[in-house]
């Protein structure tokens, strides 16, 4: 069997509404014998089999999927080995604590180091350095099941905003002390 077509079925089995988005990596272990990985990838997106979201990432389009948490989703499989937690302005705006919505562009505080993360016409994912473990924060933490990451509390996101040095300038008279 041709490996492209290999690669189309593993994921016609596998994916769902829920889980539609792979790391390269996941992706190789369905054709294991293709010796040829990065060439089948790129062919694999030019026949829309596949789309890149970003370095390393990929959704494969299925029926089913509404991809609002596209962003979020992508940021848990690129830093799964990190703490990470949607805080500064995504956190504040989700809350009604920024007049206005940033679109596109989530905000996540890492143990990694900081970076944004270009995913072209999804948006951008921006990672901010944090030294503080997750067991100093636990009780201002929630999991976010739909994002599939853990949520700062208002105070936390305020109090990142304020040590990271972000503008607070959206933030809506009376919550900032």
């Amino acid at each position: 069997m041709q490996p492209i077509r290999k690669l189309r079925e593993t994921l016609e089995a596998l994916a769902d509404g829920e889980h539609c988005l792979f790391a390269a990596s996941d992706l190789a272990a369905a054709v294991p014998d293709c010796r040829q990985w990065p060439v089948l990838l790129s062919r694999a997106v030019k026949a829309g089999i596949l789309r890149r979201v970003c370095k390393g990432i990929y959704l494969y389009p299925v029926r089913g999927y509404a991809g609002g948490n596209l962003l979020f989703h992508a940021a848990a499989r690129l830093r799964a080995g990190e703490f990470n937690y949607i805080s500064l302005e995504t956190a504040l705006s989700n809350a009604g604590l920024i007049s206005q919505v940033p679109i596109n562009w989530i905000t996540l505080m890492s143990s990694g180091r900081s970076h944004v993360v270009d995913c072209g016409d999804f948006g951008n994912i921006e990672f901010i350095h944090t030294a503080r473990q997750a067991g100093d924060l636990a009780s201002e933490l929630s999991y976010d099941a739909g994002c599939h990451l853990w949520r700062a509390s208002d105070s936390l996101a305020l109090r990142d905003m304020k040590a990271t040095r972000r503008s607070r300038d959206l933030v809506e008279e009376g919550t900032m002390s």
